[in-house]
């Protein structure tokens, strides 16, 4: 849902009514490879990509697909490289979750739980 009285809602939107069904909530997903390790060489796109990764294995495992997120909040510990790169998130997300864009929310913070990372997600799936 995205009035038309709000700004235009690009690469997200406003609001989304979760229809009934059963709902996913999804932990952290933060750039971790599978050994439990953030490779601290890696950029904030390199890590938003395998944070989306993530993000997709776990909806997967709980039965749910990427069209079945009606939120997802960003954290990332720097606002301004995160917009400086949105052309290439964006690009990354699509390969992801394609045209589907939830509710969402973007908040800068001081650091993650694992100091290497950079960015972090969490969401929430209604899976009719």
């Amino acid at each position: 849902m995205n009035p038309p009285e709000l700004a235009p809602a690009i690469g997200f939107s406003h609001a989304v009514a979760a229809g009934p069904g059963r709902t996913v909530y999804l932990g952290g997903q933060a750039a971790l490879h599978p050994d439990g390790t953030v490779d601290p060489k890696s950029t904030l796109i390199e890590q938003f990509d395998l944070a989306l990764a993530n993000m997709v294995t776990t909806l997967t495992a709980a039965g749910a697909s990427p069209e079945h997120l009606v939120t997802v909040t960003v954290f990332a510990t720097d606002a301004e490289q995160y917009r400086a790169d949105l052309k290439e998130l964006g690009a990354i997300w699509r390969r992801h979750l394609g045209r589907h864009y939830p509710a969402m929310a973007f908040f800068e913070v001081k650091g993650l739980f694992d100091p290497a990372a950079q960015v972090e997600l969490t969401g929430v799936a209604v899976v009719p």
